[in-house]
């Protein structure tokens, strides 16, 4: 595999930003603004992909429920078993003697990401609901 060349370019900022910048690469730990900038091109290109209805995705659904509401845990397990194929992985965390806490790890196409999560975070008796949306990372260069 042919490893890849960095391309300089030029970028003109008002002196605050460019504080501002720096500021937030001493802080985060990067050598460089170089770094600190790439990390930021590679960010906004997933949160711009993700939106991409066909192109592959991976992912975490996260949910906060109250496991005494009836039906609940029956409701969320239905529709995890429904969609099975993409869902790779999930870790349940009890948080006190009512509220329970979630995590499925995903995989696949966007679209139907955001469907199964829609819907597990409309299931009656969920509290909190997200989605957090990440690459497959086989479209990004390190």
């Amino acid at each position: 595999m042919k490893k890849e060349t960095a391309t300089r370019f030029t970028v003109s900022l008002p002196p605050t930003l460019l504080k501002q910048l720096d500021e937030m690469t001493r802080e985060k730990g990067y050598d460089n603004r170089s770094l600190a900038i790439a990390d930021m091109i590679r960010a906004q290109l997933v949160e711009h992909r993700q939106k991409s209805d066909s192109r592959e995705i991976a992912g975490t659904i996260t949910l906060v429920y109250d496991h005494h509401k009836l039906h609940v845990q029956e409701t969320l397990t239905d529709i995890q078993h429904d969609h099975h194929e993409v869902i790779l992985s999930t870790v349940h965390v009890h948080l006190d003697h009512h509220n329970c806490l979630e995590v499925l790890i995903v995989r696949g196409q966007a679209s139907v990401i955001r469907k199964i999560a829609d819907e597990l975070i409309a299931a009656k008796g969920v509290k909190h609901g997200k989605l957090t949306v990440t690459t497959t990372g086989k479209d990004l260069p390190a």
